[in-house]
Parts: structure tokens; sequence; C-alpha cells
């Protein structure tokens, strides 16, 4: 689906294709760039204002790897390469690796250490991904690190997370109800 999506906006010119060192990559166009400040509206209002309960979602693991995988922050990582190891559900383990020229998700280690193990449940993971829940709270949900302690203390710092993460939901019940008007 997201494939999809990407061919339509560059068949609209509102994005284009690169071939990147990691695989291809993705640009706004001027025509892209115009509309995004719309694009950004709509993302913070549906923030704000939308239901987010990833637990009554029907969630798919490999967007959000993608999102994860393009929002690591270099400079907070450790010096040496490291792997990542994601046990997420009954899924096939994924691994991240982590190094200064290269930052993907894996199928298989790529011959790294493994220092670090990021168990939960895929509901969790989203939650704290996306801004519904801290990680403090994440990890009272269910979300284990294992490994080295000062990693798994870094974890969460070497990511700028889901990019409407730190909007808020507006609690429903502070909102004053309104007449509707026709």
């Amino acid at each position: 689906m997201l494939s999809e999506r990407l061919q339509e906006l560059i068949a609209i010119g509102a994005v284009e294709r690169h071939d990147g060192n990691s695989g291809p990559e993705y640009e706004l166009t001027a025509s892209g760039k115009e509309i995004s400040s719309v694009v950004m509206a709509l993302g913070t209002w549906g923030q704000r204002f939308l239901p987010r309960q990833s637990e009554k979602e029907n969630l798919d693991a490999e967007p959000l790897f993608v999102d994860m995988q393009r929002r690591v922050r270099s400079d907070a990582l450790p010096a040496r390469p490291i792997v990542v190891r994601f046990e997420i559900d009954a899924m096939k383990p994924r691994f991240l690796l982590l190094k200064a020229s290269e930052i993907s998700f894996c199928l298989v280690n790529p011959g790294f250490p493994e220092p670090l193990l990021v168990r939960a449940k895929l509901p969790v993971l989203v939650a704290w991904w996306r801004g519904d829940v801290s990680f403090i709270e994440a990890k009272r949900l269910g979300l284990e690190l294992s490994g080295k302690r000062d990693l798994a203390r870094a974890f969460p710092t070497w990511f700028d997370r889901y990019l409407f993460a730190d909007v808020l939901p507006v609690d429903a019940r502070s909102q004053p109800r309104r007449a509707a008007a026709f």
C-alpha cells in the first residue's frame, strides 16, 4: 500500500524518487513542498483529536520499522557498530544495524554483536513510537530491553520518533460541547 501511495505522489508530481545508498529515497518536489504545511496541519489535528488505541488497531510492523530506520539519530549512536535484535509478537526476529555509514533493518544479523534485545508486543512499540505513551509507560506495558545497561538506557535517545509524537491528544472530556450548526 505504501508503494502504491508513493507511485501516486510521483505521478502527480508531489514526490521524486532517487536511488540512495540503502535503496530508494523520496523527496518532495516544489509542488509537494507547497502543500506540506496543509499536510502538517492535518497530521497535527489527527494526532490531537483522532482516537489512538494501538491495541485495537490492525497494525503492520514493516511501516514502523521503515520509519524507525529513517529516523535514527546517527550522532547519538555508540561509536562501534551494533545490532539491536527486535522480537515483536510472533514475528521472526528483525535486526537493526546501527553504524555510522549504514542504518538498516535486516531479516538476519549482518555479522555484528547483538548487545541489545528489544522485546514487545507490536501495539506497545507502536504506542511509544507514535507518542501515545512515554517510554517508561511502554516498559510498564511490557516493552523489555535486555542487554548492556548503558545501551538500554540510551536506546530511546537514538531516534527522532514519529513526526507527530510530541503532539499531545486533547482530552475529549475537557472539550466544550457545541451545538451542531445546520
